[in-house]
C-alpha cells in the first residue's frame, strides 16, 4: 500500500492518506476504519435537475464526499474453480463499501445525506480517525506500507483428485483456485481410467502452479496432503519440469518441501507450517509466528493448564497481573464498533509488550487466525502458573475489601 501523505500529531490526532493497490491492501484498510471515522473518497452520485418548465433530468456526477463512519463490509477474493480440467481463472478482487452519513456539504450533496463509498484499489482516499490514532492501527500502517511486501509462502493442499493452490503473505491466506477432478476407483483387471483421470489431475494442477505460483520470488512453496499425493505430484512437477526445460522451476526445487497434513481441506496448512523443515525456511515471517505461537498454546494447554489461559476476562486478570509471557490476539478484536472495547484490547497488547512480553497480532484472514477466533479470539502463554479459580477468589476478596473501606469510610465521616 502506498502512504501517499501523513499528518499525525503527538496527541494521536491526524489524518493518513492511503493508495491501496492489492487485495491485501485491502483487507488492512478494513481493520483499520472504524465506526465513527471519517473518510474521504471520490464517489459517484446522481444528480437531479428541475427545468424552469417543470421538467427533470438526471445525471452522474464524480465528486469528493467525506463521510463519518456507520458501517464497513468487506468481501475478500474469490478463487476460481476448475473442475475436470476445464474452466479459466478470473484474477480476484476484494471489495470494501463504507457507509455513513456526509459530514462536509458540496455543491452536489447536502450535510447529513446518507451514502456508501465503494474503496478501490489504486485510489486514494483519506482517513482521520476521530477517537485518535492508537498504537494498534499505526503499527498496522507501517506494515501495510512496508516496501518489498508481499507472498511470501506458496501451497498446494491436496489429495487425490482435489487440490487447493494458495498464497500465503503476512496478513493473508488467498485460495488461488480450487481444482476438483473426479477420480474413478482401480478395479482388478484395468487400471487405465484411474491412471487417465490421474494423469488429467495432475497436468491441471502443474498448469495451475506455473500461471499462480510465483516459486521465484518466494521463500518456500508447501505441497501437503493425507496420503502420497504430494509425492506423487512432487515428482510430476519435476519430471514435467525437465520434460520441458523450465530452467527457473527446476532452479527452484530447493524451496519446494512435501509435508504430511491430515486433510486435503485449506486448513491443513496449520498443520502444514508447524513442520520444523517449512518453519526453518520461514524463519522471521509473521504468520509463521503465529502459527507456533497457537502450537505452543495448544501444547501448555494439554501440559500445563494453568499457564495456559483463553478468554477476554481470564486473560485480562493475567495482564492485569504482569504473567503474560506471550499475547495471541486476533485482529477480530479490534474492530469493535465501541472504541472503550477496542481501547482495552490495545491497553492489554501495551502492557504485555512494556513488560517484555510477546504480542501476537493474528490474522483473521489466515487459518491459524480462524482457530484463534474459536477459542474467543485472545489466549495467554503465562510466565508462571496461576489458578483461575484462585485468582478470581482474590478478585473477589479485593472487590470486597474495597467496598467495606468505602462504605466504612463514609460512615465515620457521617
Amino acid at each position: 500500500m502506498k502512504l501517499v501523505n501523513k499528518h499525525i500529531e503527538k496527541d494521536g490526532s491526524g489524518y493518513v492518506t492511503l493508495r491501496p493497490e492489492d487485495d491485501e491492501d485491502m483487507w488492512h484498510v478494513y481493520n483499520l476504519i472504524s465506526e465513527g471515522d471519517h473518510v474521504r473518497a471520490l464517489a459517484v452520485r446522481r444528480v437531479q435537475t428541475l427545468s424552469s418548465t417543470g421538467s427533470s433530468d438526471s445525471f452522474r456526477v464524480k465528486t469528493n464526499l467525506t463521510l463519518e463512519v456507520t458501517k464497513t463490509a468487506f468481501s475478500p477474493a474469490a478463487s476460481s474453480s476448475q473442475s475436470n480440467g476445464t474452466g479459466e481463472k478470473k484474477e480476484p478482487t476484494a471489495s470494501l463499501q463504507i457507509s455513513g452519513k456526509v459530514v462536509e456539504e458540496n455543491e452536489f450533496v447536502k450535510l447529513g445525506a446518507y451514502h456508501t463509498l465503494d474503496l478501490e484499489a489504486n485510489r486514494d482516499f483519506r482517513l482521520t480517525k476521530t477517537s485518535g490514532w492508537d498504537s494498534i492501527a499505526l503499527e498496522r500502517i507501517q506494515e501495510s506500507t512496508q516496501e518489498g511486501r508481499g507472498a511470501e509462502l506458496g501451497a498446494i493442499v491436496c489429495g487425490e483428485g482435489t487440490a487447493a493452490i494458495c498464497l500465503l503473505s503476512e496478513h493473508m491466506t488467498t485460495v488461488r483456485q480450487r481444482i476438483e477432478v473426479s477420480i474413478p476407483r482401480k478395479r482388478k483387471g484395468g487400471t487405465s481410467g484411474h491412471e487417465k483421470a490421474m494423469e488429467n489431475f495432475l497436468s491441471t494442477v502443474y498448469q495451475a502452479i506455473l500461471r499462480l505460483i510465483p516459486y521465484q520470488d518466494l521463500k518456500a512453496v508447501v505441497i501437503a496432503s493425507p496420503g502420497f499425493t504430494k509425492d506423487t505430484l512432487y515428482d510430476y512437477i519435476f519430471q514435467q519440469a525437465n520434460l520441458t526445460s523450465n530452467k527457473p522451476l527446476l532452479s527452484s526445487r530447493s524451496k519446494w518441501i512435501k509435508v504430511h497434513s491430515n486433510t486435503s481441506h485449506v486448513h491443513g496448512l496449520v498443520e502444514a507450517l508447524r513442520a520444523p523443515e517449512v518453519a526453518k525456511m520461514l524463519q522471521g515471517a509473521k504468520f509463521a509466528r503465529e502459527g507456533v505461537g497457537l502450537d505452543k498454546f495448544h501444547k501448555m494447554l494439554a501440559t500445563d493448564e494453568l499457564r495456559a489461559w483463553y478468554g477476554p476476562e481470564h486473560v485480562a486478570l493475567a495482564v492485569d497481573r504482569g504473567a503474560v509471557g506471550t499475547l495471541l490476539i486476533s485482529d477480530d478484536l479490534f474492530r469493535s464498533s465501541d472504541p472503550t472495547t477496542r481501547n482495552h484490547y490495545v491497553a492489554m497488547v501495551e502492557a504485555v509488550r512494556s513488560k517484555g512480553g510477546e504480542a501476537l497480532i493474528f490474522s483473521s484472514m489466515h487459518e491459524s487466525g480462524q482457530q484463534l477466533n474459536l477459542l474467543t479470539g485472545i489466549a495467554a502463554i503465562l510466565t508462571y502458573p496461576l489458578d483461575i479459580e484462585v485468582v478470581e477468589m482474590e478478585e473477589r476478596e479485593e472487590k470486597e475489601r474495597l467496598e467495606k473501606e468505602k462504605n466504612g469510610g463514609g460512615d465515620e465521616g457521617d
